[in-house]
């Protein structure tokens, strides 16, 4: 589950990871462990071109994946709804140490350049890549609760 919900996405990640748009998705983004900034300066980056401008570095060898298998589910019974996807998996990963995967909404993956994708969610996941596959297995992208 995600250590961070970014500032910018509280209360619109279950509509968002509904998909709602023609060409939309939710992006996967290595961050490396060199730079990375700590949650309370992370949390207030309202796009991906900000978070990458400041301290934070993409890993860009390993590279963006879409998620596949997003599911948007209302658990009546917990109050609460659940994001899931499939898990994700970089095949012979390669490059730099990465401290955590941050999750981003494109709201059109035809055209539009970083300041157009909304981070959602960071999760720590560190790994230093050495050829392998490597996969990030997702349990529970995100999960909402009333607060009542």
């Amino acid at each position: 589950m995600a250590n961070i919900v970014f500032n910018v996405a509280l209360g619109k990640i279950a509509s968002l990871a509904a998909l709602p748009a023609t060409n939309d998705a939710l992006i996967a983004v290595p961050i490396e462990t060199s730079g990375i900034v700590s949650d309370a300066t992370m949390r207030d980056y309202d796009d991906l071109q900000t978070l990458l401008a400041g301290a934070s570095n993409e890993q860009t060898t390993m590279g963006r994946k879409t998620l596949t298998g997003v599911t948007v589910t209302v658990d009546d019974t917990n109050d609460r709804v659940a994001v899931d996807s499939a898990d994700i998996v970089w095949t012979a990963a390669t490059g730099n140490a990465i401290s955590a995967i941050v999750i981003c909404y494109d709201p059109d993956t035809t055209t539009g350049t970083d300041a157009d994708l909304i981070p959602l969610t960071k999760h720590d996941f560190a790994i230093t890549p050495d050829g392998s596959d490597v996969t990030a297995t997702v349990a529970d992208l995100f999960r909402a609760t009333s607060a009542a």
